[in-house]
């Protein structure tokens, strides 16, 4: 057991090094380039940012980037560096669950740059980062349940959360798949990329997630609960992500609306706030239950 610990502990400062790694160098990186444009296959015209790790990226998609790793090296890094030290030394719940959300957000952002950005030297990083927090998340939903049979929680306020979360994800993106579709065109914001990853992420995986943990904990399944603090975490992270990336677009001269930016910034902040007076409720309680015995 001790052995599995001190392993699993390495994995994760492994995880920390690559994630501060890719996302500094791509926060502060300069090359001092300049954006420049280009017609892409669709007959559009693509302006890149010309600078820095993202150069190649779109004027319109770089500054999203950076505003995520923004959030990582200023908000999970200090996070995760916290409650890996703390769990380290207390070896307690609340650190675990903690350190589960945090890789959560890191598997989510590591897959965003693997698939998502134009090839760039980080490449290596973004795939080994996506590889050790996929197995590592993967091994602590694995790990023994806490017997949450009879444990008393806002069970409705959560089902509706995780309804809305889910059809919200979908009705979100899926109009400009519709459009695209009917309309024999690509997508209105594809520029220089293949695809868009946010659609695949969050409409193939995350909403779908919500209803299973819906169904897991109506059943009262013990991964229910853990599915559930992941959501939660990745929901308050993503909300003041989408925050600090509407920044970074407006200091990059990207012109959106009063009322686009009110609206958007104002939805994920709430988001934000529900979720983690949710999360800490879930987890105030989570933490005071004793381990079960077996699977």
């Amino acid at each position: 057991m001790k052995i599995i610990r001190n392993t699993i502990y390495w994995t994760h400062i492994c995880i920390l090094a690559l994630a501060l790694l890719a996302a500094s160098i791509g926060l502060f990186s300069t090359s001092g380039g300049a954006s420049s444009s280009y017609t892409n296959q669709y007959g559009n015209t693509v302006i890149l940012y010309g600078d820095g790790l993202y150069a190649n990226d779109s004027y319109f998609k770089a500054p999203i980037l950076k505003g995520a790793d923004a959030t990582i090296v200023f908000i999970i890094i200090p996070l995760y560096s916290f409650f890996l030290i703390y769990s380290m030394l207390k070896h307690d719940e609340l650190s675990n669950y903690m350190l589960m959300g945090c890789v959560s957000v890191l598997l989510y952002y590591s897959a965003s740059l693997a698939f998502g950005v134009i090839y760039n030297y980080l490449h290596l990083v973004y795939i080994a980062l996506f590889g050790l927090t996929l197995f590592t998340l993967l091994y602590l939903l694995s790990r023994e349940k806490t017997n949450y049979e009879g444990i008393k929680r806002p069970f409705r306020t959560i089902y509706t959360f995780l309804i809305i979360t889910g059809i919200g994800l979908t009705v979100a993106w899926l109009p400009d798949i519709v459009s695209s579709l009917f309309n024999r065109s690509s997508l209105a914001l594809i520029e220089n990329y293949t695809t868009e990853i946010t659609y695949v992420l969050d409409m193939g995986i995350i909403a779908p997630a919500c209803f299973i943990t819906l169904r897991l904990l109506q059943k009262r399944k013990a991964i229910g609960y853990e599915l559930l603090i992941i959501i939660l975490f990745l929901c308050s992270i993503v909300g003041i992500m989408v925050c600090l990336q509407t920044v970074f677009q407006t200091a990059a001269g990207i012109v959106l609306s009063v009322g686009a930016i009110i609206t958007k910034m104002g939805v994920f902040v709430a988001l934000a706030i529900f979720s983690a007076t949710l999360l800490s409720v879930v987890l105030t309680r989570a933490v005071k239950l004793p381990r079960s015995t077996g699977r």
